[in-house]
């Protein structure tokens, strides 16, 4: 039997994908509760879809985390376990968001920064990355939203956009542009209570950071307007997330909560519950598999992370049972090799070295520009006796940290050395262990490990970035060992 045309069901059309990104920031938004921050478009996006209200990324510097979340795979599994910058790359030119959805037909663009290598794993038909908007000292959200608009515009086919913003990455610039058209000062605000030190030099770098939000909150505002305009926003699934958190003590670089809990909202009218917040733990892996779910595209191989469709629909199981992380620090210059996990209640630190964190120390000497915000040594002391506590073991991480986060959410009171938490110490170091073997984790390997701390340490004293020819011997070290376990 010929059914007439209007009667056979027609196969949805593929959504449009639009990612957002920020830099440095965790959830310090209004929409998270956070007293200070002044983000109402942001706040009005939760309301429009899902907050996620516990979600985490497996690397606290934006290289690896955006290697992360554009591959769908851990560090060690795509081989960006540092900065860019610093010449830590993929293995490859392996599968990604941008590859995969272009394959499918979907125009592919990018504002802003992508800080990922090989930059030829990524084939963008669209890139936008001028120093007057989407730089550090550039930040011209305005001229961002306008250039969004161009490629919503430019055709019907449908679109896998990603967009960064600079904010709120150092400098954190008080006022940009006119915005944010009423800045906050230090006596507005108090620090992230995670710093635990105060002074009004802190609370200034607080204000700007929140500055930064406001700004980039405006800034996400008018790309939501541009993408409305464009008449496509309800075919559209729009993905925010930060990819760290923020760069002050204890944040950016660690394997704290600080370093690693990050804002993800997700609006995808007709498929995403408006103003709905799982509590479930999810992680900036998920997002892969979730955008090749929607597109109704096979994965091009076994991911680690699962689809947050149920979540988005109006679910709040666990999604998954542990968040794993992972630091070297990024850089030789900041380097410390440590690896965290956590569930629903606790958090396990593992520093395998057990040797100074030379990320903590930056923080503590202001090392460079990046790191002006740390706590000095002079408001550490100033600060309770736990405080000092924490931060001496931030500074001089024993083998194992263990957390109740719970009844301390911000990680002051190590509690691996109480014996009545063995059981919990034990049951996360075996969780670890068996994540590191299912995930093929060369780190696994006492051998590896060795070699890596080894090449880490002999970088602090070479040149590599001045040689042309340079290449991480981690690479194949890597790579060898793990195709030989699969």
């Amino acid at each position: 039997m010929i059914f007439p045309a209007a009667l056979v069901a027609q196969k949805p059309a593929p959504p449009n994908i639009l990612l957002i990104v920020s830099e440095d920031n965790g959830p310090e938004l209004g929409c998270y509760g956070d007293p200070y921050a002044q983000t109402h478009h942001l706040d009005r996006l939760a309301r429009q879809g899902v907050l996620f209200e516990r979600a985490y990324v497996p690397y606290s510097v934006c290289s690896p985390s955006r290697a992360c979340f554009l591959t769908g795979l851990y560090p060690h599994q795509n081989g960006q376990i540092g900065l860019a910058t610093h010449k830590y790359a993929m293995y490859g030119e392996l599968p990604n968001l941008f590859s995969i959805l272009k394959g499918a037909g979907y125009r592919t663009g990018i504002m802003g920064k992508l800080h990922v290598n090989p930059e030829s794993a990524f084939p963008f038909d669209f890139r936008h990355h001028r120093t007057s908007d989407t730089t550090f000292t550039g930040r011209n959200v305005f001229n961002v939203a306008d250039k969004a608009a161009e490629f919503f515009n430019e055709s019907d086919q449908p679109f896998v956009m990603s967009v960064n913003y600079s904010d709120a990455h150092f400098p954190l610039i008080k006022e940009q542009h006119g915005l944010p058209r009423n800045p906050l000062t230090g006596d507005d605000v108090k620090a992230m209570p995670w710093v635990g030190a105060d002074s009004p030099r802190i609370r200034e770098f607080a204000a700007n950071y929140y500055n930064c939000l406001s700004r980039l909150d405006t800034g996400i505002g008018l790309l939501m307007k541009e993408l409305d305009e464009s008449g496509k926003a309800d075919e559209t699934l729009v993905i925010y997330i930060g990819d760290h958190g923020a760069q002050f003590s204890r944040g950016k670089t660690s394997v704290y909560e600080a370093g690693l809990k990050i804002p993800m909202i997700v609006r995808w009218p007709g498929h995403a519950k408006p103003g709905h917040r799982p509590t479930g733990l999810v992680s900036s892996i998920d997002i892969l598999p979730t955008v090749l779910e929607a597109c109704d595209i096979e994965q091009p191989t076994r991911l680690p992370g699962k689809p947050l469709q149920g979540l988005l629909a109006g679910g709040n199981d666990d999604h998954h049972e542990y968040i794993v992380a992972v630091t070297n620090g990024s850089a030789p210059v900041i380097y410390g090799q440590q690896f965290s996990i956590r569930d629903d209640r606790w958090r396990l630190v593992i520093s395998p070295f057990e040797r100074e964190n030379l990320s903590a120390n930056a923080y503590l000497i202001q090392k460079n520009a990046h790191f002006h915000a740390g706590s000095s040594p002079e408001e550490i002391a100033a600060a309770p006796d736990y405080v000092r506590e924490s931060y001496a073991t931030y500074l001089n991480p024993p083998r194992y940290e263990l957390y109740d986060l719970d009844s301390d959410p911000y990680e002051w009171k190590n509690l691996a050395e109480d014996r009545r938490h063995v059981g919990q110490l034990n049951r996360l170091k075996k969780a670890f262990a068996k994540w590191q073997d299912e995930t093929d984790d060369p780190h696994s390997d006492p051998v590896i490990l060795k070699a890596l701390d080894e090449e880490h340490i002999r970088m602090q004293s070479y040149d590599y970035r001045g040689d042309k020819n340079f290449r991480w011997e981690y690479l194949d070290l890597f790579d060898e060992w793990r195709k030989k376990r699969q």
